[in-house]
This record gives C-alpha cells, sequence and structure tokens, in this order.
C-alpha cells in the first residue's frame, strides 16, 4: 500500500513544517462516506509529536522529511493515489488525485464515488 506525494505537496508541506519550526507536522488524511458522490476525503495537519500516529495508521515521509499519514480503511480506498497541492485562483489547497477505481468526483474536488 502506498501513497505518493507530488513535489508541489513535498515542498508546501516541508515549508509548513519548517515555518512553524516543527518537525512532527504531518499531513492527515481521511475518507468518510458523505459529500455529494458517496465518499469525500478530510484533510487537516497535525503534530505527531503531540498525537502519535495509531496503530492502523501508516505514516509516509518524502524526501524532505515531511509526513503524510493515512489511517487504514482509508488508505484502503487511496491506494496508489498522490497527494498534491494546487494552487488556484480560488485558493490553494492539498487535494487527492489518481484515485484508483474512483468512477467520478465533484467539482470541488474532495468527493468521489468508488467502484468496490
Amino acid at each position: 500500500m502506498h501513497i505518493n506525494i507530488s513535489p508541489r505537496a513535498s515542498n508546501r508541506l516541508h515549508a509548513i513544517s519548517s515555518g512553524d519550526n516543527n518537525p512532527n507536522l504531518a499531513l492527515r488524511v481521511s475518507i468518510e462516506s458523505g459529500g455529494c458522490h458517496g465518499f469525500q476525503y478530510l484533510m487537516d495537519l497535525t503534530d505527531l509529536g503531540k498525537s502519535p500516529a495509531s496503530e492502523e495508521d501508516t505514516v509516509f515521509q518524502g524526501d524532505k522529511g515531511e509526513k503524510v499519514v493515512v489511517d487504514e480503511a482509508s488508505l484502503e480506498l487511496l491506494n496508489g493515489s498522490t497527494v498534491d497541492y494546487t494552487m488556484e485562483l480560488i485558493g490553494s489547497q492539498f487535494k487527492i488525485t489518481g484515485i484508483p477505481g474512483a468512477t467520478s468526483s465533484c467539482g470541488c474536488g474532495t468527493s468521489f464515488d468508488i467502484k468496490l
């Protein structure tokens, strides 16, 4: 099981961690049912020093020390996808791209349908 971290996401996570002077910062990604297409992914920054990863979590680490944490159930749906960072006119955000098995997604980009 693997999640890729794009160079843009890697650079942004590294900049956030360096700016906060906290090497324990990680991007936590999880999937829950809901959204307009059945599933949606949620992301938030977490301090692994204060809230360590559990036994059900997998921590992926990039070349610059950046970290992405995914729980076991979410990883099964996201295996092979990529964490990316996009900059658009309406703002910038981390997003998941290339979700295997995803059959459709909504305009916001966080909700998707998947063939199980």
